[in-house]
């Protein structure tokens, strides 16, 4: 069975957790391991932070899309915003870059979604936006929504 949602919400920290919850409830009849709900809320947690702080500079106006596709036991996520962009993506991918030097975080992440999902694929323009894909097939084979 496929199924598929899209929400769009503010570029605001606090719609992190609701892009978390959002995705582990539309997912949950897939019956995921608790390891698979936990890699796969931590992306969409590192994605969603990186359109509001990276792309949008947190800049409350702008709207985050997220999207999430089912088919069979393969999952699809897809977070964009319309900001920045990223202007090299292959030095963004690297494990400690950031475009926020100044705060004490380490990286965007990318290292984190690539060993957590199956695919990663980022695409970005300047000033045009980011679209983050992150795709995994769940090992659970007792599918609910079958």
């Amino acid at each position: 069975m496929k199924n598929h949602m899209k929400i769009e919400f503010s570029s605001i920290s606090q719609n992190e957790s609701l892009a978390r919850v959002a995705v582990a409830s539309f997912i949950s009849p897939l019956n995921p391991t608790v390891d698979e709900l936990t890699d796969i809320k931590t992306v969409v947690s590192e994605a969603v932070t990186n359109a509001i702080i990276h792309g949008y500079e947190e800049n409350e106006e702008e709207k985050v899309i997220l999207e999430c596709s089912i088919d069979q036991s393969q999952i699809e996520i897809i977070i964009e915003d319309f900001g920045k962009g990223i202007e090299d993506i292959e030095v963004a991918r690297e494990p400690l870059f950031t475009s926020k030097p100044e705060w004490e975080r380490s990286g965007m992440g990318f290292t984190i979604m690539e060993n957590f999902m199956d695919q990663v694929d980022v695409q970005s323009k300047e000033n045009k936006g980011t679209k983050i894909t992150l795709s995994k097939q769940l090992t659970s084979t007792k599918a609910i929504c079958n």
